[in-house]
């Protein structure tokens, strides 16, 4: 079903830059950077149909709580009826005002935040405001952690990270349809 939603909405959003939803395995080596053994605050940006979302919800504590900012109405409408979780705080907007969707959860400061959004996609402004932001609303030692589709070039997104944050690594993982690269940036 997940597949099916992703197809129907590539054809009407040109913000959608995967015909699929990342494979479990990449799910999987994505969310070991974080420790969810501990309570946390999580961001997600572009959940689409929740792959990401469910697994972190399965993984992390009853005090935990996601804040995901999804841009297409589609995807929202999937998730409210798909996934029903009081941790989970579902929102209709861009992740250049998460800011102002944290604060509404009484949010300062999250421990992760983790995107699927395509930066190639972006105006260079838009690029720069959301990593930018996105450092302001961690906490010290937070992490960043996009996944981009795997012919993603350093102006796209690694020059902001490496502007914007202590540490920030990437690398590219193969076993994903399309193959993905994964950054690690850590404010």
């Amino acid at each position: 079903m997940s597949t099916k939603e992703y197809v129907k909405n590539l054809i009407k959003d040109r913000n959608i830059a995967s015909i699929t939803p990342t494979s479990k395995i990449g799910v999987r080596e994505i969310c070991e950077k974080m420790d969810l053994s501990k309570k946390v605050v999580i961001v997600e940006y572009g959940p689409a149909t929740g792959v990401f979302t469910n697994y972190l919800l399965e993984h992390m504590t009853p005090d935990s709580m996601i804040i995901a900012i999804e841009l297409n109405e589609n995807f929202v409408d999937y998730l409210k009826e798909n996934t029903r979780d009081p941790r989970l705080k579902i929102h209709h907007d861009s992740a250049e005002n998460v800011h102002e969707i944290t604060r509404q959860h009484g949010v300062e400061k999250a421990d992760y935040v983790i995107s699927g959004i395509p930066f190639s996609l972006m105006d260079e402004e838009t690029r720069e405001n959301i990593v930018k932001r996105t450092s302001h609303v961690l906490k010290p030692g937070g992490k960043f952690l996009p996944y981009q589709t795997f012919f993603q070039k350093d102006e796209h997104l690694m020059v902001y990270l490496q502007d914007y944050f202590s540490i920030a690594q990437d690398k590219f993982f193969l076993r994903n349809l399309p193959p993905m690269r994964v950054y690690e940036a850590t404010k």
